[in-house]
């Protein structure tokens, strides 16, 4: 057995609620840092007694003399964990024991396949020295869960969903305060004396009441000897796995709008190319699209896809136009409406040929020629300035097909969406702008929205 041997366990047995002691989890722990990377069964893990001892550093003599009740106990003792389908599976962690002249031998139970051996997704590895030298349960199974969540740096999570997973939702640890000294604060300064990550934490409060913790999550480099021959320890990281970094970057991508099954499909479709999937996503966003999933599924298979390439167009911004709330608005009346600078006359008028062909305005409703003329003036004062403002791309993927199809009545600017996706996309990034410059044509003008 040597210090430096990786642990892997699958995520989802990190994040499962089970009950051992210290030395039960060390125990567990050096045998999961026996299993070979391309071990495809369990083996018989031998070791000798005091090699053992010596490794845990246990020098209670009627610790060695009992270990045969520690390992019947660690036998004895179950967990549950549960499936996404909502199935529930008993395990055990040891199938058999055996001792002879000073000699252990011990195997994991093969229920635990799934969770320690041949891992390609989904877990986490770590150098076992890292938990050895730890003297309290509750910091071995918070650097376990806090390692798991490095590659995100920020973990937030409830405090009695992380007491029930640390086995630590008693009576003794039922006060928040309790739980903060015995605990957090503990593995705190444990984590970050003996073990490569640490951790600060700040409480997140519902009225009064502190209900979930926020972890920052750092990679401790001031711990030389844990960091030392750390390439191998880094190479398999994971949950720092490629296909777990790029699902998060892909749900950041999708806005959390695409369910993780269908992340995957797509992920396996591009063999795992997150720029062509992020090029091709963009590519989505100026087409008319009704399955997005299986838009990007067949797009991202094709090995011909070429990025159209973007047209420059110097479209002249006014000066000084941020989002801040104290407008001059008699000023920024002039800049819009080009009173002030013939230049973004012109701006206004290229902007007119810029339209969507298939989206044709229908003026019947209106009173006479006055309100087209209004309509008209507000859709090219929004096209100019809104892309002045936001760049042509994000103009022309998220607000375009919408202005092209605006129509007053009443005062109301009325939008039209293809979905309630664009609608929230709109409302929470641009409505604001486009309020204050159609406002500066007309004040008593209002924004209304709705989905075709």
């Amino acid at each position: 057995m040597r210090e430096k041997n990786l642990v892997s366990k699958s995520n989802e047995l990190i994040n499962t609620r089970y009950n051992l002691n210290l030395q039960e989890q060390k125990l567990i722990l050096t045998l999961a840092s026996m299993v070979q990377p391309d071990d495809s069964e369990f083996k018989s893990y031998n070791f000798k007694v005091k090699e053992f001892m010596d490794l845990l550093e246990i020098k209670d003599k009627s610790t060695y003399k009992n270990l045969d009740k520690v390992i019947k106990s660690l036998m004895e003792k179950t967990f549950v964990i549960k499936k996404d389908s909502g199935e529930y599976i008993r395990l055990a962690w040891l199938s058999s024991a055996k001792y002879f002249k000073g000699n252990v031998t011990l195997e994991f139970s093969a229920n635990l396949k799934p969770y320690l051996l041949m891992l390609k997704e989904n877990y986490t590895s770590y150098k076992l020295e890292n938990i050895l030298k730890l003297k309290s349960c509750y910091s071995v199974r918070l650097f376990e869960i806090l390692k798991s969540n490095l590659y995100k740096k920020i973990l937030i999570i409830d405090i009695e969903t992380l007491k029930y997973l640390l086995q630590a939702d008693k009576k003794t640890y039922n006060l928040y305060g309790k739980f903060k000294e015995k605990i957090l604060l503990k593995a705190q300064i444990e984590l970050k004396e003996k073990t490569d990550i640490y951790f600060e934490f700040e409480e997140i409060k519902t009225g009064r009441k502190v209900t979930s913790l926020k972890f920052i999550i750092k990679s401790n480099k001031e711990n030389k000897k844990l960091l030392s021959d750390n390439l191998k320890d880094i190479s398999v990281e994971n949950a720092e796995t490629i296909e777990d970094k790029n699902i998060i970057i892909l749900k950041e991508l999708f806005h959390n709008q695409v369910s993780i099954k269908n992340l995957k499909k797509i992920l396996e479709s591009a063999n795992n190319d997150i720029e062509k999937i992020k090029k091709i996503y963009e590519y989505s966003k100026t087409q008319k699209i009704d399955n997005l999933i299986g838009f990007m599924i067949k797009m991202v298979k094709d090995s011909n896809f070429e990025e159209p390439i973007k047209k420059d167009k110097d479209y002249k911004k006014i000066h000084n136009f941020t989002e801040r709330e104290d407008y001059d608005y008699k000023k920024l009346e002039e800049g819009l409406l080009g009173w002030d600078n013939d230049e973004i006359l012109e701006s206004i008028e290229e902007n007119k040929t810029i339209a969507n062909e298939g989206s044709k305005m229908d003026f019947k409703g209106y009173e006479n020629k006055n309100d087209i003329n209004i309509l008209n003036d507000v859709k090219n004062v929004l096209e100019g300035q809104l892309t002045a403002i936001f760049g042509e791309l994000r103009y022309k993927t998220w607000i375009k097909p919408s202005v092209d199809n605006i129509y007053l009545e009443n005062n109301k600017i009325k939008f039209r969406f293809s979905n309630e996706f664009v609608k929230n996309k709109f409302e929470s990034e641009f409505e604001n702008i486009a309020l204050e410059i159609i406002k500066c044509i007309d004040n008593n003008f209002e924004i209304e929205k709705y989905i075709i």
